[in-house]
């Protein structure tokens, strides 16, 4: 295939063997009847399933390319592999689940070209999925829009189309942990979002357990804003003055009510005293994770390796 390629579909896999026929067999005829020069790069993050072995049957096709990472180093570094290959003038990001409809891609184009805009996002029409993930997904989206300062309503949902600009920009950013859609706020000027389709996952299993939503969100939290640091400091000079207030009120009852009563009180100050210190545990705990991020920035390990990549060519 020619460099010139107008789109590129980012698709990060991780034991996706159930679902990879199925999205090969939606997503190609989509890109062909949109009339558009394409490619379509599956990254696969270290699956343990044969995901990598169909993947590598599929690049008979002269559209799709495969980036064989050496591990499993997470979705968001996968799909940051795949940006460092693809040769799209606009690049559209998935999820190899199916819950992403591929049909709904030409619409996202199509805002993308007549807006001229620079990122369009996607908010989940119908979603399909448990109370247990609607819930964090909400509070993600909640912080989002606070450290961002950019409306969107649903940064979670990863069927999302990116300029070739901001694509490069990204790439430029050597960051241990990131979450792309905030990350494409900083350099993309225009962005919008659309409503799209939700599908119930078509196979397997959801490769987000709640722990790693939870790791998203401080990922999200720690990677574009001082607020945790910022929320310990406020909360130490409210509790020393709280603390002052309390002292303040035992000098007046003991001498109110003599020595006894203060005897009397004394679990009732051990309580309290626990619950400082666990608060001081845990502002602690905020920032050792600062300084750990800190720790692997400095030590610039990649974020990730590529193993190999396979097209049609052979092995690039």
């Amino acid at each position: 295939m020619a460099d010139n390629v107008q789109v590129s579909i980012v698709i990060p896999v991780y034991n996706e063997e159930k679902n990879l026929v199925v999205l090969r067999d939606r997503l190609k005829p989509v890109m062909q009847g949109s009339g558009k020069s394409f490619e379509i790069i599956f990254i696969d993050d270290g699956s343990q399933d044969n995901s990598l072995v169909m993947l590598q049957e599929f690049t008979g096709d002269e559209h799709i390319r495969v980036v064989e990472l050496t591990r499993n180093y997470g979705q968001h570094a996968a799909i940051m592999a795949g940006f460092s290959v693809c040769r799209g003038e606009i690049v559209v990001t998935m999820d190899a689940d199916l819950q992403n409809p591929p049909e709904e891609i030409p619409k996202l184009i199509k805002v993308m070209e007549e807006g001229n805009y620079d990122v369009v996002g996607t908010i989940r029409k119908g979603r399909q999925d448990s109370f247990l993930r609607i819930l964090p997904s909400k509070i993600i989206n909640m912080v989002a829009r606070k450290i961002t300062g950019v409306g969107m309503h649903d940064w979670g949902c990863m069927l999302r189309a990116y300029r070739r600009e901001v694509v490069e920009r990204m790439i430029q950013c050597h960051e241990h942990a990131t979450f792309i859609p905030a990350l494409a706020t900083v350099f993309g000027k225009r962005t919008t979002e659309i409503e799209v389709s939700h599908e119930e996952r078509f196979g397997g299993k959801s490769n987000y357990p709640l722990r790693k939503l939870v790791n998203l969100q401080f990922d999200l939290v720690a990677s574009f804003s001082d607020f945790p640091i910022k929320l310990i400091m406020y909360g130490g000079i409210a509790l020393s003055f709280l603390g002052v207030c309390f002292g303040i009120v035992l000098a007046v009852a003991r001498l109110a009510y003599g020595a006894v009563w203060a005897a009397e009180g004394v679990f009732t100050l051990f309580a309290i005293l626990f619950v400082f210190v666990g608060l001081q545990f845990f502002a602690l705990g905020v920032l050792g994770e600062y300084i750990g991020r800190i720790y692997l920035e400095v030590r610039k390990r990649p974020e990730y390796v590529i193993e190999e990549i396979y097209s049609a060519k052979g092995k690039e």
